[in-house]
């Protein structure tokens, strides 16, 4: 059963009465915090925290405002924003005028964003500041679909030379004061359009009604034990399924409150200055993380490596009693001194009240997550898709196998289908894709079941579900061994040597990788070879590929023989957004790198 401050999705509605009924059962309560970088002169004052009702009248400017814009109920308004409790009020505006929210990157490509803008035909778009509009200009204006621009941070005397169709917030909305609007609305109503991350094409624009959210967030909430005095740090974009359902919509659901970070930059501090209770995040900030413990063991003394792995060990060792998969060996009571001394110093690091922590949208290495759990965080992976609002499996607190992705959700059915194919039956299954009718018919089959794309197997005994690969992404090579690059380039980068990877082979008799280096562990490389590391042309060098080769065999020991990379492609570029590299969910492009090294590929294979 719900805590008794948690609002139901029956009470609820939709996703505006939520936000309605929290308003109005914790008025008084705080709700949000937010850096204000005009008042960074008073520590007191530089974090600010928003009460419900003040974040009610917010939404209510904004429902007025937006209310003057002669928009009809269904039509599409854009928000590019950062986290920020003024990303929430045009979200609520927007959904309590019964309008669809389009989510958009801020750090997405222009013509992206120009493209789904079109797609989705968009008609009214709130944007952070001056720089984002000038990167979108030039595409933008000569719309005849989008009838306004609204710059949340640019003063009116900025934006003297745009046109009528661009204004600042500051001038547009109204005096405090309007009252919240609350509506009548539908469950089953479209509620947002949320483009998919287009590794292999286009973005497609995933449709999810009221009901598809709320019906993925109270489970979530249950499953997760959230309750309403916790605090969580908001820094995934908010265009991210994975946080705006859980990040967000969830914490609504539960009451508790939510401090958004400045950065990804500054996220180190502002975990210590917040010290939340909660956290959100993709695999790839525990990888980070993880490496920089690494490089720093790696410089200290034989001593310290040894007490660190020590208390690893035994703090893993421990979790497997408490999960009851194992007896209570000797050397658990030895975990309270390595606790104080070892694990508590690192744990610091995330504030010292962190109580769990999820990951999600994409498979956490063993490793990484090993380390967390042994160092005594309550590390949960999770699994889903955009199309299934997102979540659909997790593991629970008391029954947590790191390497699986848990069980799903309640209400939600798994069946491995052909070529070992998860399928998926959810009420938070997607209505279908956004003008694109043949796309939707090959999702979801005509018994409603959702086809992920991704190879599973499901535990007999546990019921734990584990994705083995992607149907899309295997490589076949030429002895007819089949791999799953993932699995492979997850273990490549949580070694401080490497940033980026991509695995080569498809065809081919046997194994390469396109990895991007370090460039701090590059330097100490080069001067080990006496080469100049600020030449390019020296990541050539046969003994440097030489080099990594072997110390790749140490990193991916753990493989069978015919998955170890005889032959690499090395960089120093990161792959990046603004590159068009990665997605703006940071996953890799496979066509673009392979178009970028395309001669280089050609020459590793002759």
């Amino acid at each position: 059963m719900p805590q008794n401050n948690t609002i139901t999705p029956v009470q609820a509605g939709t996703l505006d009465g939520l936000f309605y009924e929290r308003t109005m059962c914790s008025a008084d309560d705080v709700a949000y915090i937010q850096y204000n970088k005009q008042k960074k002169q008073d520590k007191n004052k530089t974090w600010e925290k928003t009460t419900w009702n003040e974040m009610a009248i917010l939404v209510g400017q904004w429902q007025k405002a937006i209310s003057t814009e002669n928009l009809d109920s269904g039509d599409r308004v854009a928000i590019l924003m950062k986290n920020c409790k003024e990303w929430i009020a045009v979200d609520q505006a927007a959904l309590g005028l019964g309008l669809v929210v389009v989510p958009l990157y801020l750090e997405d490509r222009p013509d992206n964003i120009t493209y789904i803008l079109k797609d989705a035909a968009v008609k009214l778009l709130v944007i952070q500041d001056i720089s984002q509009w000038g990167r979108l200009r030039e595409s933008c204006t000569d719309s005849e679909i989008l009838k306004r621009v609204i710059l949340v941070d640019a003063s009116s005397d900025k934006l003297e030379n745009e046109t009528n169709q661009v204004t600042s917030a500051q001038q547009w909305l109204p005096k405090p004061g309007p009252v919240l609007h609350k509506r009548s609305g539908k469950a089953t109503e479209l509620a947002t359009i949320v483009y998919t991350s287009g590794t292999t094409g286009k973005p497609k624009g995933v449709m999810l009604s009221h009901h598809n959210i709320l019906s993925i967030a109270a489970p979530s909430a249950e499953g997760l034990k959230i309750k309403d005095n916790d605090l969580f740090l908001s820094f995934l974009p908010m265009s991210h399924t994975f946080e705006r359902s859980l990040g967000y919509y969830l914490t609504i659901m539960v009451g508790c409150r939510v401090a958004f970070a400045r950065s990804i930059q500054t996220l180190a501090d502002d975990l210590i200055t917040i010290k939340p209770t909660l956290l959100i995040s993709v695999p790839r900030i525990y990888e980070r993380v993880y490496s920089k413990i690494e490089s720093t063991l790696l410089k200290g003394s034989p001593i310290k490596r040894a007490l660190f792995k020590l208390t690893i060990q035994i703090g893993w060792n421990r979790f497997l009693y408490q999960q009851k998969r194992s007896r209570i060996c000797l050397s658990c009571f030895l975990w309270p001194l390595l606790k104080r001394i070892v694990a508590d110093k690192v744990m610091q690091k995330f504030g010292g009240s962190l109580r769990l922590a999820a990951t999600g949208g994409a498979a956490i290495p063993f490793p990484v997550a090993k380390t967390f759990i042994g160092l005594g965080l309550t590390l949960i992976q999770g699994y889903g898709l955009t199309e299934t609002s997102p979540v659909a499996t997790f593991n629970r607190i008391d029954n947590n196998d790191p390497r699986s992705i848990g069980h799903p959700l309640e209400g939600i059915e798994l069946k491995v289908g052909d070529n070992d194919e998860l399928l998926i039956k959810s009420p938070g299954v997607m209505m279908g894709y956004w003008n694109n009718h043949a796309a939707t018919a090959q999702a979801i089959d005509s018994e409603g079941w959702f086809h992920s794309g991704d190879q599973a197997r499901i535990d007999d005994k546990t019921g734990h579900v584990y994705i083995t690969g992607r149907l899309k992404d295997i490589l076949i090579m030429s002895n007819g061994e089949k791999i799953s690059p993932t699995d492979i380039e997850n273990t490549i980068v949580i070694d401080p040597l490497f940033e980026q990877a991509l695995l080569l082979g498809e065809g081919q008799a046997y194994l390469g990788a396109v990895l991007v280096l370090n460039s701090e562990e590059w330097v100490h490389i080069a001067q080990q070879n006496k080469l100049d590391p600020f030449n390019k042309e020296n990541l050539q060098n046969k003994a440097v590929r030489k080099q990594i080769v072997r110390h790749l065999r140490t990193v991916l020991h753990d493989y069978p023989g015919y998955a170890k990379i005889r032959k690499v492609i090395l960089a120093l570029d990161p792959w990046t957004v603004d590159n068009d590299i990665l997605t703006p969910t940071l996953k890799v492009k496979r066509p673009e790198v392979l178009k970028l090294f395309e001669k280089e590929v050609e020459t590793l294979y002759s």
